[in-house]
Order: C-alpha cells, then sequence, then structure tokens
C-alpha cells in the first residue's frame, strides 16, 4: 500500500530511486509516456524472424501458435569495461544478471547516491525468471572446470543480487527471492523489513525477466493462461489471457524518517505491506483463492493503518485470465467491504495490457507504474477494457476500470493506491 506523504505516525519506507527498462522503454521517463499515452509495447514476428530465433516450421505452422510478445531491446549490450568485466566474464553471463545489474547502479544513481561513499550497510532483494541462457551455450567447457563455475556464477539465480553487492560494494543483506509472478513485490516487502529492522539503511529491491531468445512467440491453449492473439484484455468480456513480457525494475529505499532527515527526493511512501498463501484452499495449485487474496489485502491495509475509502487506484495483477480476473475483484471487494459499502470510488488497472506479463518483474512494473501515477497525477489507462467480464459485478463493487487516462484527484487525504501481485 503505497501513498504520497501524510503525517501519520506510522514509520513508512520511502522510495528514493527508481531505474527500469521495459517493453518500448529504455529508461523510467520512457515508460511513463508509454503509460500516459495509452500505448500497447506487444511485437509482432515475422516467420523468418522467429525461425532464425530458432522456432521449427512445424511448430510455427501450429494454428494456436501466437507470433507475439513484448521484448526488450538491447539485451545484448553490456558496458562490461565499466563495472570491470573483462571479455570473457560478460560472454558467459546472461543477460538477466548484466541488465540487473546497470539497473541497480541506475536506480542509486536516480537515488543520488554513490554505494562507495555511502557510510551505511545496502541491501539487495531480488529475483529472476527461469533463465535458459546458459543451455543455448553449445561450447560449454568441461564440469568441474574453473571456467564452468564462472559460466555458473553467471547464470544461476543465486548470484544474481550477491554479484551486485560486490560490484557496487554493498554491505547490507544480499538475497535473493524466487516466489514466481509475485518475486519482486515480495522481495521489495522483504527489503522494508530489513529497513524497519534496521538491518541496513538503504535497500535496493526489484526483479528481472528476460527469456532468450525473444522473438519466438508461444503456443496458445485454450483455457490456458496465455492469450490466443497477444494482447491482454484485464478484465474484459473478452479477456483470454495474458501474454509474455520482458523487463526489469529496481527501487531504492529508505527508511521515511532518515529519507526527510537526508533531504531525500522522495517519490512515493509505503506505508504496509503483507505476504501470505492460500494453502490448500482453492481448487487446485496453480488456481487463486478469493479469501487468501482477500486476507493479505486486509492485512496491508491494516498494517499501514489507512481505510479502504481513503485509497483511489489498485495496480492489480490482472492477467486477463477468465479464472483470475473475477477472484481478484470478488478478493478486492471483500476487503474493502469490510468497512465500506461505496459505490465505484477506486480505480483499477493492469500494466500488463501494456508490456505483458514480466513474471519475476511483474510486481516491480506495476509498482513503478503506480509510483509514476502518484508523482504526475494522473491514473493512466488500462488498455484493451470495451465491456466488463460479466462474472465481475463492477457496478455494486467498491471498483471500476480506468480506461482512459484520468487526472488523479483526491479530497482531504494524500493519493493512496495499492498493488497487487500473485506467485
Amino acid at each position: 500500500m503505497i501513498s504520497t506523504i501524510d503525517n501519520d505516525a506510522i514509520e513508512g519506507i520511502a522510495i528514493v530511486g527508481m531505474a527500469g527498462r521495459f517493453p518500448g522503454a529504455k529508461n523510467i521517463d520512457e515508460f511513463w509516456q508509454n503509460l500516459q499515452s495509452g500505448v500497447e509495447s506487444i511485437s509482432i514476428f515475422t516467420n523468418e524472424e522467429i525461425i532464425s530465433d530458432g522456432i521449427d516450421s512445424v511448430t510455427l505452422s501450429d494454428r494456436n501458435y501466437v507470433k507475439s510478445s513484448a521484448i526488450l531491446e538491447n539485451i545484448d549490450l553490456f558496458d562490461a569495461a565499466f563495472f570491470s568485466f573483462n571479455a570473457k566474464e560478460a560472454e558467459v553471463t546472461n543477460p538477466q544478471n548484466r541488465i540487473f545489474l546497470e539497473c541497480a547502479w541506475e536506480a542509486l544513481e536516480n537515488a543520488g547516491y554513490d554505494s562507495n561513499r555511502y557510510d551505511s550497510r545496502i541491501g539487495v532483494y531480488a529475483g529472476a525468471s527461469l533463465n535458459n541462457y546458459y543451455s543455448l551455450d553449445l561450447n560449454r567447457d568441461p564440469i568441474g572446470s574453473a571456467q564452468c563455475y564462472q559460466t555458473l556464477i553467471g547464470n544461476d539465480k543465486d548470484f544474481l543480487t550477491t554479484r551486485v553487492s560486490y560490484k557496487l560494494n554493498l554491505t547490507g543483506p544480499s538475497i535473493t527471492i524466487q516466489t514466481a509472478c509475485s518475486t519482486s513485490l515480495v522481495a521489495t516487502t522483504l527489503a522494508c523489513q530489513s529497513l524497519l529492522n534496521y538491518q541496513c539503511d538503504m535497500a535496493l529491491a526489484g526483479g528481472v525477466s528476460i527469456h532468450v531468445p525473444q522473438k519466438t512467440g508461444y503456443l496458445h491453449e485454450p483455457g490456458g493462461t496465455l492469450s490466443p492473439d497477444g494482447h491482454c484484455r484485464a478484465f474484459d468480456a473478452k479477456a483470454q489471457g495474458t501474454t509474455i513480457g520482458n523487463g526489469v525494475g529496481v527501487v531504492v529505499l529508505k527508511r521515511l524518517s532518515d529519507a526527510l532527515a537526508d533531504g531525500d527526493c522522495i517519490h512515493a511512501v509505503i506505508r504496509g505491506s503483507a505476504i501470505n498463501n492460500d494453502g490448500s484452499g482453492k481448487v487446485g495449485y496453480t488456481a487463486p483463492s478469493v479469501n487468501g487474496q482477500a486476507e493479505v489485502i486486509a492485512e496491508a491495509m491494516m498494517l499501514a493503518g489507512v481505510e479502504p475509502e481513503t485509497i483511489n487506484y489498485i495496480e492489480a495483477h490482472g492477467t486477463g485470465t477468465a479464472l483470475g480476473d473475477p477472484i481478484e475483484i470478488a478478493a478486492l471487494s471483500q476487503a474493502f467491504r469490510s468497512s465500506t459499502n461505496k459505490k465505484g470510488f477506486c480505480a483499477v488497472g493492469s500494466v500488463k495490457t501494456n508490456i505483458g506479463h514480466l513474471d519475476a518483474a511483474a510486481g516491480i512494473a506495476g509498482l513503478i507504474k503506480t509510483v509514476l501515477a502518484l508523482k504526475h497525477k494522473q491514473i493512466p489507462a488500462s488498455l484493451n477494457f470495451e465491456q466488463p467480464n460479466p462474472q465481475i459485478d463492477f457496478a455494486n463493487s467498491p471498483f471500476y476500470i480506468n480506461a482512459k487516462l484520468a487526472e488523479w484527484k483526491t479530497g482531504s487525504t494524500p493519493r493512496r493506491a495499492g498493488v497487487s501481485s500473485l506467485g
């Protein structure tokens, strides 16, 4: 649960820096421009592009093969010399680790800090998606060799955050988090807890998801999670799933009291967050649960010390699936209805309609979008929305889909938003 600054007694966590690279956007400013303009950064590939990236003609000819996804440009580029990588080390390090390192540095630069001159401890909490970069290397070194070990360090998830700590001289906790699609928001929550427990005085939090090769599309299965046409129509009657996206995002966090004392540029304040699990209370392992989601939303609001009626926007998980969307709105409604019967006062949107599903980086993309919306006092459009999913009773809920760019108005309370990410 995040907001602009207010005078609540609860110690908040200030977001003092941000960096990211998303489909169609090589930095945060371009990302906001795309959100503001309602740009759908989905690429459609030619048969030649797909075949050149390794997909065989038999797979390509399948009528359910979707030739699109949201790609990240220039993943082959890396400033090796700046980070003291030799040529071989850079070559064997996968794009997720390389680009996350660059964004970690950019985020600190955005916050105005040189990690080599910062006296206190800086922590790193982040996660990455499944990596197949190493599997594409046909010239592997013998198992057990020094070069094989170096390749392992450059590709395994375990080394994502510790390499950042080594290269940027960060001495706080350095922990790789893996909880599937909720990875980067869970990492952010744990970073907040680390700051509140004084395990560090500044923290980087985020996630990265870069699938290689990128121009491969995917096979759509009716009733599955991936869209039949490459578009995500979150909460719409025509919603049939999401599409694959690639990206990376990092935020820099400090205790609010310290950020105010140090004169930091405070983009937004995290007032409260929560993590839970459905346990076995759902129809299947990959199925969502209304009660589980409602409980974690209610807990986040309780820890933030805010009332539902003061929340103006929810950046939803919003995958545009037939099962997930109605359950998500039902869970949000259940949590909000514990203290208000007011209808249609809170906007809902999903960044997945712009850039696809970023897997381990999905949550941080939603968080950065929401922080930018708070800063610019505008709520970006949730794209591809025409008619509401008939299984969602928006008319009697606290929510409405924000289908076009809107001025973010507020009354006696600060602008407040919630961000959800489900794993």
